[in-house]
């Protein structure tokens, strides 16, 4: 009788849930996993207004205002108060999206590594049959499944937006696709970057082993990768140039560089003569050029920089890997 009812709380018992190190990761961070959570369904329902009752108030109001009559309307120039609520409400829910690698970066080099190496709980958990390899291999592995699972599902979201609100946007000409939050919350890139964050988050807490450093050293890491890759993006893939002879050719898409060209064909910053023929003349301008991506650059773009992140993340974490290696010996 003791034996069956030994099994069937055992059996129970395991049966409510995951054990061992996934368990544990899960109770000690539950804070930051109720966060992740809250930060995730705020997010979903911001992008899920705008689908909704926001495009349809902006709509109303841009034919109440008479905008789509095809007629010249001063008033059109200037967006009405639902359409600002609308780009407010969509801004907050990309915005979110865009913060969450840094928010993921400072929380895994202070709170997931760095406190518990500096306050002896790594190295109990290492004592109790549980090698540093799989301590961190757990710590790396839990959050990035939530992080993937939540960061793809506000992506689908801001796509699904950016599917139906075409016509108002270009009605209103808001949101480019090339303006940087968009461009990362649309694609791969949200979910890359996030795990960017918590890639140099993990090994700022093993390189420092306290909280507060790990949690500025991973801000400052993760904000350097985020300019350098941000400066790097326009060059991953050849750009178009359009070339004309009086003026500057028309903006139809993300401007990488623009200029004068000689009658030799020499690209030269602009002199700004405007219409002055003889200035034109005295610098040799025979035309002008514009270096462009269009939107159909977007997918070869996103997937480039997705790529060269993904590879930068999983640098991060093979470096803490053997780093931790190093500094607790054989028993990795």
């Amino acid at each position: 009788m003791t034996t069956v009812t030994l099994e069937t709380s055992t059996a129970a018992a395991s049966s409510r849930g995951p054990r061992g190190l996934v368990w544990t990761m899960l109770r000690l961070h539950r804070s930051a996993l109720w966060f992740w959570v809250m930060l995730v369904a705020v997010a979903a329902g911001a992008l899920l207004w705008a689908y909704g009752p926001g495009a349809d108030a902006a709509w109303a109001e841009f034919r109440k205002m008479g905008c789509d009559s095809g007629q010249p309307n001063l008033g059109c120039d200037f967006t009405g108060p639902a359409a600002m609520r609308l780009d407010t409400v969509v801004a907050v829910g990309a915005g979110l999206l865009a913060l969450t690698p840094l928010l993921t970066a400072a929380w895994a080099g202070a709170a997931l590594i760095g406190r518990e190496l500096e306050n002896g709980t790594a190295q109990l958990a290492w004592t109790q049959s549980v090698s540093p390899a799989r301590w961190l291999a757990a710590k790396v592995a839990v959050p990035a499944a939530l992080l993937v699972s939540g960061t793809l599902l506000l992506t689908l979201l801001h796509r699904m937006l950016w599917s139906a609100d075409g016509p108002l946007r270009l009605a209103m000409s808001s949101r480019q696709w090339d303006d940087s939050t968009t461009f990362v919350a649309n694609g791969t890139l949200a979910t890359a970057y996030a795990l960017l964050g918590l890639a140099v988050g993990v090994l700022a807490g093993v390189l420092q082993r306290r909280a507060l450093p790990a949690l500025g050293t991973a801000v400052v890491g993760l904000m350097v990768l985020l300019s350098a890759l941000a400066e790097l993006r326009p060059q991953l893939w050849p750009v178009e140039t359009l070339v004309t002879k009086n003026e500057y050719p028309e903006y139809i898409g993300a401007v990488v560089g623009e200029g004068a060209l000689t009658s030799t064909g020499a690209r030269i910053s602009d002199p700004v003569c405007v219409d002055d023929t003889k200035c034109l003349a005295a610098h040799d301008i025979v035309g002008f050029y514009r270096d462009f991506h269009p939107s159909s650059h977007f997918w070869p773009l996103q997937l480039m920089e997705t790529g060269i992140v993904l590879a930068v993340a999983v640098l991060a974490v093979l470096i803490a890997f053997r780093l931790l290696k190093r500094r607790t010996g054989a028993a990795v």
